[in-house]
């Protein structure tokens, strides 16, 4: 392929990557300001992240199938204009119904973009796969530790609407970008539903979805919840501005650890077998939140080192089902599924729970996933695996 596409396709996988991380780490902090400006309730709060995850989830399933077909730049800008509008008609939603619609196209086309730019990789770069990867999971964190600062710095002055819509506008770019460069051609692997038979009567593959459910449930609740309970509590009297300073930087910090434990866990896979990694890094999460959670008003800021311990459980997860199964593009499919119907339950449920029980209770719930979770990691082990040996 020419230098010129390699680059063409480089930056677009960059700017998704961007994008992606920044969305996702501060939909908690837009959320909170949604919930004063529409009226949201926690209840509906969790009904946003349902929303959200299912949009997420059914675009890497359909939008996977078609890229196959269709081809890279069709299906980069049909994921563009979905997430543009998305974004847009977020920004400009009237009511809670209108907002709840939106955001479902907003998940969805944050995972149309995210499948057609990683598809981008193999065939752009062929021989650097890992190097790319790993450089568009670090612009993915440069996301995660930008975005939060640059929403409290926004919210001082502007509508949470802006943030929306600016993105939506940048989009317009994008798209016209992309229909005036070369762009990389190629077939990508496509998901083969047959694939998913074995892999379901396979007890390590089970384990492995179920490891994912609890893990993404609690990373998700962790991200979209924590800064309406930091903002519930005392914290020694200080005002709803020295909280939200706080909620921003706690989450860029802990998009800092989190950027950290990726890049370490990069080279001891080298030396440590994955099952090892899941159960150490699953009980240090589950004690980094619980410590934490213990001394929140105190210590609000130990709540950034649970960062360095969900950085590696989903990548490592990732490659431990890729690694058992004969079909990658089908394990993958299957992973994403369980991490969407994960995530997208655990809001819900956080939600009703935040509602019930106030925000301690409902936050309190990651600490449940995050027991479970590492409960489920003690089980597996791809040695006793039987899709290898079929």
């Amino acid at each position: 392929m020419s230098k010129g596409k390699s680059i063409h396709a480089l930056i677009i996988l960059m700017f998704t990557q961007f994008i992606s991380g920044g969305v996702t780490n501060t939909k908690g902090i837009v959320l909170d300001q949604v919930e004063n400006d529409l009226g949201l309730d926690m209840s509906q709060f969790g009904l946003v992240v349902l929303i959200f995850q299912l949009g997420f989830t059914l675009a890497s399933v359909v939008i996977g199938y078609y890229t196959d077909k269709k081809g890279l730049r069709t299906m980069t800008i049909i994921g563009s204009v979905i997430m543009g509008l998305g974004f847009f008609g977020t920004g400009i939603a009237p009511n809670i119904m209108f907002f709840l619609g939106f955001y479902m196209i907003v998940g969805f086309g944050l995972g149309a973009m995210g499948v057609a730019s990683n598809a981008i990789v193999p065939i752009a770069y062929p021989n650097k796969q890992n190097q790319m990867f790993n450089f568009a999971m670090g612009v993915y964190g440069l996301g995660m530790v930008v975005f939060p600062q640059f929403l409290n710095y926004l919210f001082q002055f502007a509508s949470w609407r802006y943030f929306y819509v600016g993105i939506a506008v940048s989009l317009v770019a994008v798209i016209l970008y992309i229909t005036s460069v070369k762009f990389p051609s190629g077939k990508v692997e496509k998901i083969n539903l047959k694939a998913f038979i074995p892999m379901l009567k396979d007890a390590q593959f089970l384990f492995l979805l179920f490891f994912l459910m609890f893990e993404v449930s609690a990373e998700v609740s962790f991200t979209n919840f924590f800064p309406t309970y930091l903002k519930s509590l005392d914290l020694g009297g200080i005002s709803t501005e020295a909280k939200e300073d706080m909620v921003a930087t706690i989450l860029s910090l802990f998009s800092i650890f989190f950027m950290i434990g990726r890049l370490g866990i990069a080279y001891l896979t080298n030396y440590i077998n994955e099952r090892i990694i899941l159960i150490v890094f699953s009980a240090g999460a589950l004690i980094m939140v619980g410590v934490s959670f213990l001394f929140a008003n105190d210590f609000p800021y130990l709540f950034a080192g649970a960062g360095l311990f969900f950085s590696t459980l989903f990548p490592t997860a990732t490659a431990f089902g890729t690694q058992i199964s004969k079909t990658g593009g089908s394990a993958l499919g299957l992973i994403y599924i369980a991490a969407g119907i994960g995530g997208g339950i655990a809001g819900y449920i956080v939600g009703l729970a935040s509602e019930v029980f106030g925000q301690a209770g409902g936050f309190s719930i990651v600490l449940i996933f995050l027991a479970l979770m590492l409960l489920v990691s003690f089980f597996m082990n791809s040695k006793k695996s039987n899709l290898q040996q079929q």
